[in-house]
């Protein structure tokens, strides 16, 4: 909780540049190396550990600020709080209207709640049906992005060979996730220029 609060109260002081690719989430986001991950785009981790939906929404303030882009992830902190499904996605509705009212017409990609342990398998599922179907009565810039095919065994679970605890990902499971997440980003790099030759 004090790492929660610590980390929260620096993104309070330094507030949120604008012109970058934001990542806002929990602790899932806020382990991501996303400048070396993606280092032809202007990101902005605005992840904290240990946050729900609820979080996020009370701290929109210091992570949207006439942002490329929103790349939203959160959720399964409140799953394991036993939040009900309702008003984990009403936050999320929420968070989007926040988002919407602060930086109009920003793209904004809802990503599903990522797969865990046998246990959460069919309240994750839910809680992705809910996003998918929240998102489908968003205007056209709001999109939803499914991250299980990339992640999951076939049995629903996270594939152990992305982690160690069954929840957090390790080094597989964050590129496996950037790979899903390259196209969708791609608008939004810095584009290449081809180096000179030398003069003839």
């Amino acid at each position: 909780m004090a790492a929660q609060q610590n980390r929260a109260s620096q993104f309070a002081v330094l507030g949120a540049p604008g012109g970058r690719v934001v990542f806002l989430g929990d602790s899932i986001t806020e382990g991501g190396l996303w400048d070396e991950w993606l280092p032809n785009v202007d990101v902005l981790n605005r992840g904290i550990g240990g946050e729900r939906s609820a979080d996020v929404l009370r701290r929109l303030d210091t992570a949207v600020n006439e942002p490329k882009a929103v790349f939203l992830l959160i959720g399964t902190n409140d799953v394991m709080a036993l939040k009900p499904l309702d008003e984990i996605a009403w936050n999320v509705a929420a968070i989007l209207a926040g988002i919407e009212q602060r930086a109009p017409g920003t793209p904004v990609v809802v990503q599903s709640v990522m797969p865990r342990g046998a246990a959460y398998r069919e309240e994750m599922r839910a809680l992705n049906r809910r996003y998918a179907d929240l998102v489908a009565h968003q205007p056209e810039h709001v999109r939803y992005v499914d991250l299980w095919p990339a992640l999951a065994t076939a049995d629903g679970v996270l594939n152990p060979e992305f982690t160690r605890d069954r929840l957090h990902l390790n080094g597989l499971g964050y590129r496996a996730w950037v790979e899903v997440l390259e196209p969708l980003i791609a608008p939004f790099a810095a584009p290449q220029h081809a180096v000179d030759g030398p003069p003839s």
